[in-house]
């Protein structure tokens, strides 16, 4: 397979990941999320090594590597939709959590009453 080729492939199957990430998220399934986000983050550092920046004059790869980057960056723009509520809530959470835990050892300590 011709660089070039391999270099598409990549950023192909990273577009797929970013679909199946899309879809976990949708379906809030964040554990599914998490494992995609760890695949596809490998597939981004083989294709650091796959890419070394040298330009290709061909202008059909050029569309198709923009085209592929596009799907991704719109996925991960859905993504985000899903998955900023969920850690908004998550936050909230654990702001309370460690709230309570310090007015329990406040209490505890002889400092509440």
């Amino acid at each position: 397979m011709a660089a070039y080729e391999q270099i598409l492939a990549i950023y192909g199957s990273i577009a797929v990941k970013s679909g199946q990430m899309l879809e976990a998220a949708r379906n809030g399934d964040w554990t599914r999320l998490i494992a995609l986000e760890h695949d596809c983050r490998a597939l981004a550092e083989t294709l650091k090594r796959a890419d070394d920046g040298a330009p290709c004059p061909d202008p059909a790869f050029l569309e198709r590597k923009a085209a592929l980057i596009h799907k991704v960056l719109a996925d991960d723009a859905e993504i985000r939709k899903y998955t900023e509520p969920w850690m908004s809530r998550l936050a909230d959470y654990l702001g309370s959590a460690r709230q309570e835990s310090r007015l329990r050892r406040l209490y505890e300590n002889g400092c509440g009453g």
